[in-house]
């Protein structure tokens, strides 16, 4: 009997928030990724009656779906007719409630040595905030806040 060992499981990032189109030019800009472009895919949705206008938005002249977007690494493959990232993404969702406690998940950006702080002063120039600096005997880090309130983590 051969054992195979089961492929990884592909997985994306989901962050729930009101606005993802905004979210989503956020988090492209930190993460230096690409926002994707759906456009192709919801042209054809749209053309065969499968998807209504009402849910698709013009964001950077192209058509997107209103109630998500998804960033992706610039260099990992992409599918071209949808323009669906097929390796490390997060995708920004609509959702009606505002958020109301921690995060039970974040991000941590690791940005090099000694780049931190800079990183921090360019992050908040995008929109985000510190929430606070941490210095403990494990290590030292910025806790900051994405536009819509989501913390995440300069190391």
């Amino acid at each position: 009997m051969t054992h195979t060992t089961p492929a990884p499981v592909h997985w994306k990032l989901v962050i729930d928030c009101a606005n993802p189109q905004s979210q989503a030019d956020f988090w492209a800009a930190a993460l230096h990724y690409e926002v994707e472009d759906n456009d192709a895919l919801i042209q054809r949705l749209l053309e065969l009656g499968a998807l209504p206008r009402e849910a698709t938005v013009e964001f950077h002249a192209r058509l997107a779906f209103r109630d998500l977007v998804a960033v992706r690494h610039p260099e990992d493959p992409y599918d071209k007719d949808s323009g669906t990232g097929l390796g490390r993404r997060v995708l920004f969702q609509r959702v009606p409630e505002e958020k109301t406690g921690k995060n039970r998940l974040h991000l941590d950006l690791h940005p090099g040595d000694g780049l931190r702080a800079a990183e921090v002063e360019r992050l908040t120039g995008l929109g985000a905030r510190v929430l606070r600096e941490v210095r403990e005997p494990s290590g030292a880090w910025v806790v900051m806040a994405d536009p819509e309130g989501n913390e995440f983590c300069v190391q």
